[in-house]
């Protein structure tokens, strides 16, 4: 069994930071891709940034230089640290994860619950 549990959402003014984390925990032997994706109301899910294992990073153009992605390895956790936030990044964000299990031995794609972001004064 592989989870992924965030934390990190919130309520935040415009031009706010707020820092989203996301751990993955279960039957992991390896992780590859991690990423970040949102959903806004009556849209559909999409991509926000990625980082592969070995540190390339991916963003979506309208975060470019807001947004950073990490992660840590050895913790199986990923970072989304969101800067100046705009009105228009209000949705709910999903951690990504793909995730070779020990139980399977097979590669998988998971996601965490989600957690909501909200941008306003």
């Amino acid at each position: 069994q592989v989870q992924l549990v965030e934390s990190g959402g919130g309520l935040v003014q415009p031009g706010g930071s707020l820092r989203l984390s996301c751990a993955a925990s279960g039957s992991i032997l390896r992780i590859n891709t991690m990423g970040w994706y949102l959903q806004a109301p009556g849209k559909q899910r999409e991509l926000v940034a990625g980082i592969a294992r070995g540190g390339n990073t991916d963003y979506e153009e309208s975060v470019k230089g807001r947004f950073t992605i990490s992660r840590d390895n050895a913790k199986n956790t990923v970072y989304l640290q969101m800067n100046s936030l705009k009105p228009e990044d209000t949705a709910v964000y999903y951690c990504h994860a793909q995730i070779l299990s020990s139980a399977t031995v097979t590669w998988n794609n998971y996601w965490g619950q989600g957690t909501q972001v909200t941008v306003s004064s």
